[in-house]
């Protein structure tokens, strides 16, 4: 054993239970990276392989920063990485939207985002270290899709955070990106996609067809955070089939 060795790089997931979330940590860790799993209940996280599970509500700054130093507590260290995939989604039109829907979806998205983000960065600042974070947004905040008002809102306000907080702290070394799913395949959306008549309607709306996998949004969320994206910060990347930039040739 060489004692002399660097040690592996600490990756915080936050929303590690969750269908993206859990397809980061798996790739992470099969790099050979240390992860911490953070989630909202212990029974979820129970099946995440991980080399640190930690229950938290990252909405809350106290959940967020609590994150951060259990995660030095367990794994020696604040995490370099972060991948924020905590989120929620609400499909209906603003006037059918009430106001704790509105409200659940603030704190699940944006609110999130802002803490886990603060706290990260506030950590890093505190070691004078490096890093990267990738947050997660939606297809909805860069183009108009109807009755999804209020989760675009919320995933504009991450989009937004994570432009101005890449340029603050660019200097710092600190990379700050974020993915744009669109329809993705996971426990969350499974309750749509259950029907093959709908799961086919919906692929429909993609130029390259289909409804894609956690897996495919989770390899560039990674990507994101490794030394491959090292001159990538302040972007938001769409894993979209297309959706929001290309119509394909009608046939």
């Amino acid at each position: 054993m060489d004692n002399n060795a660097s040690p592996s790089p600490l990756a915080l997931v936050t929303g590690a239970a969750g269908g993206i979330g859990r397809e980061v940590v798996q790739r992470l860790r099969h790099r050979g990276w240390r992860v911490a799993a953070v989630g909202r209940t212990a029974q979820r996280l129970e099946s995440v392989e991980a080399d640190a599970r930690i229950v938290a509500d990252t909405s809350e700054p106290e959940g967020a920063q609590g994150a951060i130093q259990r995660c030095v507590e367990s794994l020696g260290g604040p995490p370099a990485c972060l991948a924020h995939c905590v989120g929620s989604t609400l499909i209906a039109p603003l006037h059918r939207s009430t106001e704790a829907q509105i409200r659940e979806v603030m704190r699940a998205n944006l609110d999130s985002a802002v803490f886990m983000l603060k706290a990260w960065i506030e950590a890093m600042r505190a070691q004078e270290m490096q890093g990267a974070a990738v947050l997660a947004s939606s297809v909805v905040s860069r183009i108009g899709v109807a009755n999804h008002e209020v989760i675009a809102a919320a995933k504009g306000g991450i989009e937004a955070l994570v432009r101005s907080a890449a340029a603050t702290y660019a200097a710092a070394g600190l990379r700050i990106n974020a993915v744009a799913p669109g329809m993705t395949d996971t426990p969350m959306t499974a309750p749509m996609l259950r029907q093959e008549l709908m799961r086919t309607a919906a692929g429909k709306q993609y130029p390259l067809g289909g409804v894609q996998t956690a897996g495919e949004v989770a390899d560039v969320m990674a990507w994101l955070l490794g030394e491959q994206a090292s001159r990538i910060t302040g972007q938001v990347i769409a894993v979209d089939g297309g959706f929001t930039t290309i119509r394909p040739l009608v046939k």
